[in-house]
């Protein structure tokens, strides 16, 4: 039996490690270390009911997953931390909902359901790593562009960026960041952008901001 919950929260910190990965690839608040310690600990509170049930329900009538259950109402508080305004634009949801889904599988893992946790986490990895692309190439046509700007590393720049977008009324449907060179990072946008806006004159706005460069070149050969 000690061996089993050895193997059960090991794999609940391979399971969670495997969703975090991925997370922190994408430069999501909630991350590698934030997913694997809500999957493990998840894991932990289902064992804990399970022998607190095996120790005492012949004294106590009492429901085993009643402190399980606490765990899916709870982690509602650390995802809404990962949830972001920028202006009218809300982003963090998709990072709020691997956070329940690990601590479900670190439940799952916990009670030793392993076949369902293995194949969910399958299912989890592909969703985000491979129907984002398939998101990007469906809605490309309609709307969404990719805006790539090269920012400098400083506090707060992005949020500029985004606050213009904010009062441009432009909806940011992705964010990705990549390391530039010295002190500037590589910011890539997927946005959409209202019907009175072309892309050329949304470059234009964001070239007015301090700290923004834009590779004027580049979207020239795209055009």
């Amino acid at each position: 039996m000690k061996w089993e919950v050895v193997l059960r929260l090991v794999l609940a910190m391979v399971i969670g490690g495997i969703i975090g990965f991925e997370r922190e690839q994408s430069n999501r608040p909630a991350g590698f270390r934030t997913h694997t310690l809500v999957c493990v600990g998840s894991a932990l509170v289902f064992l804990t009911s399970q022998f607190v049930f095996d120790a005492y329900h012949e004294l106590v009538n009492m429901d085993p997953t009643r402190l399980a259950a606490q765990v899916i109402s709870g982690i509602g508080f650390l995802g809404a931390g990962t949830i972001m305004h920028y202006g009218p634009n809300i982003k963090g949801l998709t990072s709020a909902a691997t956070l329940w889904v690990v601590a479900c599988l670190g439940l799952a893992t916990g009670a030793g359901f392993y076949w369902g946790a293995i194949t969910t986490t399958i299912i989890v990895y592909i969703t985000l790593k491979l129907l984002k692309k398939v998101e990007v190439n469906l809605f490309k046509n309609i709307g969404t562009t990719e805006i790539a700007v090269d920012l400098n590393n400083v506090p707060g720049q992005i949020g500029k960026v985004t606050e213009l977008m904010g009062k441009l009324n432009i909806q940011i449907k992705d964010i990705n960041i990549s390391p530039g060179e010295e002190s500037w990072v590589h910011v890539t946008f997927l946005v959409s952008l209202p019907p009175t806006l072309t892309r050329k004159a949304l470059l234009a706005e964001l070239s007015r901001i301090e700290g923004v460069l834009i590779d004027w070149e580049d979207e020239s050969n795209d055009t």
